[in-house]
């Protein structure tokens, strides 16, 4: 059975097709949700003789995407498909690369490809494999935090076979329109901390004019109904699946607690689960949540595993906790509700109003606009299904409210400006003492650090064009502990790239010979003491965008439980020998020794319930691993005499799968005769069971005592 495609994939594909036949090369940028990688595989389904390379962030994308393969073609063949992550490919020496068979090259979310360690590997294939032609997928190409990097001109040329915005894929019906909901809880909040900023004013004709608009602001959001309101008036679905997007897990345990009961009165069964490992598939939370086929409200808290390539089915809605500026990671979070082919509305909570990202729903909504211009001059009007979707907002002023407020409480910033201004021209500089008053009396000094605190926080914000007029004037941001910060964060930001986690060892220093290790460590003291203000709210929403977790001994567990993940994903089992080490050298053989000897309760450690179902999900045996080894043997030697009806082998003797019975046969031997010598005492039970099979007949001399 061929795979059938979506129309607007089936358009995508034969425009691929002729540009990889005229070029060699070509991108498809499709939302979130579009089926991208259906294009890929119709690829591969159609050069069933052809080699193929697919690189991709993660294996589980790359999983989820052939389980989704083979729910609709469970026939066809990915046998000539070899996949790698972008992580693995790292770790190719050239020559290897060279060796790998590839007549067409496939980048999965290609975006990723800006990465520095993972952008040198990628080209480093592309060298080595000048005539396989290249298909990348993302939903965006542009890496918009960092410079606004055009990753489609750079690996592409610009080559792009077809480009989508989220926008048009819902003017066309290609995805659902959404039901957009935003709340006044973010400017509740904020409320109380423009009090204080009106508190700290100390002319009174000011503040008079400053309460004024506070006053009117407070009145309407008064008129607004609370969180709990909203919660049950837009969560339709009640036995329906939502994902809700938190900034870190501190943030998710804080929201859990919040909304407990607001939950339980939409639906009395809330089944409430949390991820937030950087890997989805060693979360057994997540796996339950995608099985939960209940009858109740069912609920994935989460923070970034979510974001990308990774799809559930069944979603009724997110539910947006988080602020972020990212349009990448915007996109991917919205883009979790809406799937091609899906008729029903998803609902889009926008608990904090994520207004001023650089892409938002305002942004969608111009994307809409510009579709339908573009399809009404092209006489594509037939195909538009939807022009405009409603922002459902409970009260609209609000936002004009706000904007009235910050512009009246900004005033006097323009008088402070003016005589810094006057300073830069005097002076060259704005390197001016805390306690410096202007001849006037205006403590300019003190307002230059509060500027600095503003810019560095996000309590506070300083306008774009407030920044722009300081930088004029020659202003510097950064105190000496902040370039300190940032190098530190690039580094970390590098190692995540690379690796997909934080997991370093204290004494790991970056190739630069920066003492990254170190740095975390400190990181994470710093947090537990952040009562006294060491680190901010910004740096930690920094550290827990790039995976980081505070928790030394859940980090610990996480990074010890993924090397397990990955031994049983190579060898199919954990039977490890206890000296194996992991190449980044964890005693891997020795921990699992350990966890054996924890959940027989004789260590101090103790194992959770979660934790012994993670293992369990990988094949844990928890019996020792001698008494495994020795069963396994015995089980040859049985078979053997089974079928021979004696044991008498010699020590050379192999089985036809290759296990040394003869060489076990003579360890039992040497065991039985010198029990104070040998390290494998045979015990009561096993001499009984080498009894049972002959083995004393064959093997003792006659009178030995037994």
């Amino acid at each position: 059975m061929a795979i059938q495609l979506f129309e607007h994939n089936q358009r995508a594909y034969i425009a691929v097709e002729d540009m990889l036949a005229r070029v060699g090369k070509a991108a498809v940028i499709h939302p979130t949700g579009t089926g991208k990688s259906y294009i890929a595989f119709k690829l591969i389904e159609s050069h069933p003789d052809a080699s193929f390379l697919w690189l991709s962030p993660s294996d589980y994308i790359y999983k989820t995407q052939k389980e989704a393969l083979q729910q609709s073609d469970p026939d066809m063949s990915l046998e000539h498909v070899r996949f790698f992550t972008y992580a693995k490919l790292m770790q190719f020496a050239t020559e290897e690369l060279m060796a790998m068979d590839a007549d067409y090259i496939i980048l999965d979310e290609f975006h990723r490809c800006g990465a520095e360690r993972w952008g040198e590997s990628v080209q480093a294939l592309l060298h080595t494999h000048p005539k396989a032609k290249l298909l990348g997928l993302s939903a965006t190409n542009i890496r918009y935090l960092d410079n606004q990097r055009d990753i489609a001109k750079e690996l592409f040329d610009s080559y792009i076979a077809s480009e989508m915005t989220l926008g048009e894929c819902i003017v066309r019906g290609i995805l659902p329109k959404p039901r957009y909901v935003t709340t006044v809880f973010k400017y509740q909040q904020d409320l109380e901390k423009y009090q204080a900023r009106i508190a700290r004013v100390k002319t009174p004709a000011m503040r008079d004019i400053h309460e004024k608009y506070y006053n009117a602001l407070r009145r309407a959001l008064e008129q607004a109904d609370g969180l709990d309101v909203i919660l049950k008036k837009h969560i339709t679905a009640k036995k329906g699946k939502y994902l809700v997007f938190c900034s870190g897990y501190e943030h998710i345990q804080e929201m859990k607690k919040l909304t407990e009961a607001w939950f339980r009165a939409i639906n009395p069964e809330v089944h409430m689960y949390t991820a937030y490992a950087s890997d989805p598939q060693t979360s057994m939370a997540f796996q339950r949540f995608k099985a939960d086929t209940s009858d109740a409200l069912k609920l994935l808290f989460c923070i970034n595993m979510l974001n990308e390539g990774v799809h559930v089915k069944g979603i009724s809605g997110v539910i947006l906790f988080r602020p972020t500026i990212s349009p990448i990671i915007y996109k991917q979070q919205i883009g979790r509700a809406l799937t091609s082919g899906d008729r029903e509305m998803p609902l889009i909570l926008d608990v904090v109003n994520n207004f001023e990202g650089l892409y938002s729903i305002s942004t969608i909504q111009q994307e809409m606009d510009e579709a339908v211009y573009h399809m009404t001059q092209n006489n594509e009007t037939d195909s538009i299904v939807v022009e405009k979707f409603a922002v459902e907002a409970q009260v609209p002023d609000c936002v004009s409210l706000f904007a009235a407020l910050e512009d009246s409480l900004s005033a006097p910033w323009n008088h402070y400006f003016s005589a810094a201004e006057a300073y830069y021209r005097e002076n060259g500089h704005l390197n001016v003492p805390k306690n410096y008053d202007t001849p006037e009396g205006l403590h300019l000094g003190q307002w230059l650090c509060t500027q600095r605190a503003l810019y560095r926080n996000s309590r506070y914000h300083l306008s774009s064009e407030q920044i722009e007029r300081l930088e004029s004037i020659g202003m510097q941001w950064q105190r000496h502990e902040d370039q300190r910060w940032d190098m530190n964060y690039e580094a970390a930001v590098r190692f995540y790239e690379t690796h997909g986690h934080l997991r370093v060892t204290a004494r790991y220093e970056t190739p630069e010979g920066l003492k990254l290790g170190r740095w975390i460590t400190n990181i994470r003291q710093k947090y537990h003491a952040s009562a006294s203000g060491t680190l901010t709210e910004e740096q930690i929403r920094q550290m827990e965008a790039i995976g980081m977790v505070w928790d030394e001994n859940e980090a610990q567990w996480q990074h010890h439980f993924g090397c397990a993940a990955e031994y049983y994903d190579t060898h199919g089992n954990l039977d490890v020998p206890i000296s194996y080490m992991t190449e980044d050298g964890f005693a891997l053989g020795r921990w699992l020794t350990q966890m054996r000897t924890a959940r027989r309760g004789k260590r101090q450690q103790r194992l959770t319930e979660e934790q012994i179902a993670q293992l369990d999900s990988i094949g844990m045996s928890w019996e020792k691993r001698g008494d495994t080894t020795w069963m396994q043997g015995y089980e040859q030697a049985k078979n053997y005499f089974d079928e021979h009806g004696n044991m008498n082998v010699t020590t050379n003797y192999k089985t036809s799968d290759g296990f040394a019975l003869g060489k076990w046969i003579s360890r039992q031997k040497y065991a039985y005769r010198n029990p104070k010598k040998s390290n494998a005492t045979l015990s009561r039970e096993r001499i009984q069971m080498l009894q049972n099979i002959g083995f004393f007949d064959m093997y003792l001399p006659t009178g030995t005592e037994r």
